[in-house]
């Protein structure tokens, strides 16, 4: 979601949070296909993780979905210098703390990781900002390998303790959006329209050099890529050009984009009057430009026809409540409803092999998103027990 990761790097930090904890129910509807997990970058890489991971752990999610910074501006950054053995996890310039801790916890809990990389570090394109791509593909992909060297499962960290095994991973976050990569489009007199679809040409090698330095480290791990906003306006002249998730995966697949085990995408509803199960609009009488839980066989067969039988990971999904949101929030238990038939549809779906909701918990900020299974006031919603309903 462009508010999720946008958030993290915008807010220096998030409030601490201090979580009770208590008893859990639990269901015997449990899918052996599909993983349901949760994405809290807020909570995780800000908060009190002593605290969280005990309510995450009773959420029954299955996967924790985790930004793992290349680098963005704070303490988040695990490489803020240029290292001098960049495939080498111990190497000074890279920071890890953060990320170590964050293993640990999902480990003792039970919990598995879903890494994704993503931020230039200014030394790595010329100081054009941690959301313009690297200017040597080399370096992201020495750093996924040593991110996917330090998290493969035998790796000791400084004093001497075994860190847990990463085997999820995906290539950035939201490329067809420019708060996440740009610019989105530039001038080309070779293409029909006289503008090139950039943020897919710069994916493309974004995407090879995570799938390639993963795997150089962990044969066995799987990568996704696309990672895609729900919608776009293909609009190059546009004051905040974005492009639309087909028009981006076709784009990609030109670009040269080879070698990831799955495709993830974001399908986000419109607003708070769309269900799970309703088409997004059409736009100006044309096919929709969106995809979302409710066409998401759209992607699902587009991912088909350009790039095989690839897997279909939902990386990100909710709704907002209201209360607190007033614009765009459901009823508290209209989003326990439609959690649950989101769940549904994806589990329906044999591609589909993991749904991750964010949040957790609700951002404090007034402008942060509410679509938390707990309020930031730490007040479980009926979404809590209806995602532990649908986990299993």
């Amino acid at each position: 979601m462009v508010g999720g990761l946008a958030a993290v790097v915008a807010t220096a930090l998030v409030a601490s949070i201090a979580i009770t904890t208590g008893a859990a129910s639990t269901s015997a509807r449990t899918s052996k296909s599909l993983k349901v997990g949760i994405f809290d970058d807020g909570h995780v890489l800000f908060g009190v993780r002593s605290a969280f991971f005990p309510v995450l752990k009773q959420s029954n999610a299955r996967i924790l979905r985790v930004s793992l910074w290349w680098y963005a501006p704070g303490p988040i950054a695990v490489a803020p210098r240029r290292p001098s053995a960049a495939t080498d996890p111990a190497d000074p310039a890279y920071n890890w703390e953060i990320y170590d801790d964050v293993v640990l916890r999902a480990a003792k809990n039970g919990t598995q990781l879903l890494f994704t990389i993503v931020g230039t570090p200014p030394w790595a394109n010329k100081g054009k900002g941690w959301n313009v791509a690297p200017t040597n593909r080399a370096d992201l992909e020495a750093f996924a390998t040593a991110a996917a060297t330090r998290y493969g499962g035998s790796f000791e960290d400084e004093n001497g303790v075994r860190l847990g095994r990463v085997s999820l991973w995906t290539a950035w976050n939201e490329p067809n959006s420019p708060v996440f990569l740009r610019p989105q489009f530039t001038r080309d007199p070779r293409e029909p329209s006289g503008w090139a679809i950039q943020s897919a040409r710069d994916y493309a090698r974004i995407c090879n050099a995570v799938v390639k330095g993963v795997k150089r480290a962990q044969s066995s791990a799987k990568v996704a890529c696309g990672v895609t906003a729900p919608r776009g306006n293909n609009n190059p002249t546009s004051s905040r050009q974005s492009v639309s998730p087909l028009a981006f995966a076709r784009a990609l697949q030109k670009a040269g984009a080879t070698g990831f085990d799955a495709y993830a995408h974001h399908p986000y509803p419109g607003g708070p009057n769309e269900t799970p199960t309703t088409p997004p609009p059409s736009a100006n009488g044309k096919a929709p430009t969106a995809v979302t839980m409710g066409n998401i066989g759209d992607l699902v067969s587009e991912v088909t026809r350009l790039y095989g039988n690839k897997r279909i990971w939902l990386t990100e999904y909710g709704y907002q409540t209201n209360p607190t949101d007033t614009i765009a929030g459901v009823p508290w238990a209209k989003q326990a409803q439609y959690l649950e038939q989101a769940v549904a549809i994806a589990r329906a779906n044999p591609r589909i092999d993991m749904l991750i909701w964010f949040l957790l918990i609700d951002e404090t900020r007034n402008e942060g998103w509410q679509s938390g299974l707990i309020g930031s006031d730490l007040v479980r919603k009926p979404s809590f027990k209806a995602f532990q309903r649908s986990v299993g």
